[in-house]
């Protein structure tokens, strides 16, 4: 056991000499990344680890971080319902809208791909629009308007399908709904782009060479073929899906007000910004970021191991 644990203490020794010596070698290789890794560590590194010390303590910004161990997160879990919602509409928001959302922006991608040049251009720029258009959902709260003059309450009492105006963006029933359905039009973005990017980089020549090993149909070239190719951009899509659909706030505060009747269109960061920069209670409003970091992490994992599995 000695012998085998000095063999093992040498080993690493050895490894760290040779990773050391790799590391002297391409020192000016480090030097050209040093300007991104400073950066990427004070603006993302720095501010999720000093998050995670805030939600230990009782910070209010006027006084010093008081530590108070886990009394945020008993607080939120035990005694805050209002949190309780927001994460119930937020899971919603993220299972429904964000799966959706990611399998419609590959879908829209596979038979973009399909047109003439000239024509997949214009269908691209169509189809990405909403997601660079700034505060376009606004648009939605014209659709949606409470009253007669409302686009949506006119055309179905002109139909006959309602006698008189529903407050869509008041009544707690339709709230959430509606900015489900919002969120999904805007969900065309940066993924949709990069399966766009990753139809067209798939070589041709394996297409003729499934052929010649018994793919017989289009779904067959899908599933073997295109997907396994595509595996960097669908992790990509995917990353993106699961911060959208958790990170949605603008759309619910715009849509339904702030706060929104009975909080039917809370979500958690629409908590946070209540703590953090109405309250200014950011030790709690530092909690709830935590455990928002945590739950997309845990769904990112999830995601990683179902598209380990595409083509296998």
């Amino acid at each position: 056991m000695k012998e085998y644990l000095q063999k093992y203490i040498k080993l690493r020794k050895h490894n760290f000499t040779v990773a050391l010596k790799k590391a002297k070698n391409r020192k000016m290789c480090y030097l050209f990344l040093a300007p991104y890794a400073i950066l990427f560590t004070m603006f993302y590194v720095f501010p999720v680890v000093a998050s995670i010390y805030y939600s230990f303590t009782y910070y209010n910004i006027l006084e010093p971080p008081r530590f108070i161990g886990l009394q945020n997160y008993i607080s939120l879990v035990l005694q805050d319902d209002i949190f309780l919602i927001g994460v119930k509409n937020t899971l919603m928001i993220a299972l429904i809208t964000g799966p959706l959302g990611y399998i419609l922006s590959f879908l829209f991608a596979w038979l973009i791909n399909e047109l003439p040049r000239w024509i997949r251009s214009i269908a691209v720029i169509v189809f990405y629009a909403p997601s660079i258009a700034g505060n376009c959902y606004v648009i939605f709260s014209v659709f949606f308007r409470g009253d007669a003059y409302g686009y949506v309450n006119a055309f179905l009492m002109s139909v006959g399908i309602i006698d008189g105006p529903k407050l869509w963006l008041i009544d707690p029933h339709y709230m959430l709904p509606i900015c489900m359905l919002v969120i999904l039009w805007m969900s065309l973005g940066t993924g949709f782009l990069s399966f766009v990017a990753g139809l067209q980089g798939v070589d041709r020549a394996q297409f003729e060479a499934g052929y010649m090993d018994g793919i017989k149909n289009r779904w067959q070239e899908l599933w073997y073929i295109t997907l396994p190719n595509m595996k960097p951009m669908l992790m990509f899509g995917a990353v993106m899906s699961i911060t959208s659909s958790f990170g949605v706030a603008d759309v619910t505060m715009a849509l339904c007000g702030y706060p929104s009747t009975d909080y039917a269109a809370r979500t958690i960061v629409t908590h946070l910004f209540d703590y953090g920069f109405s309250r200014f209670e950011m030790g709690y409003a530092c909690a709830i970021a935590t455990i928002l970091f945590l739950m997309m992490i845990l769904c990112n994992k999830a995601i990683q191991s179902l598209l380990r599995r595409v083509g296998t």
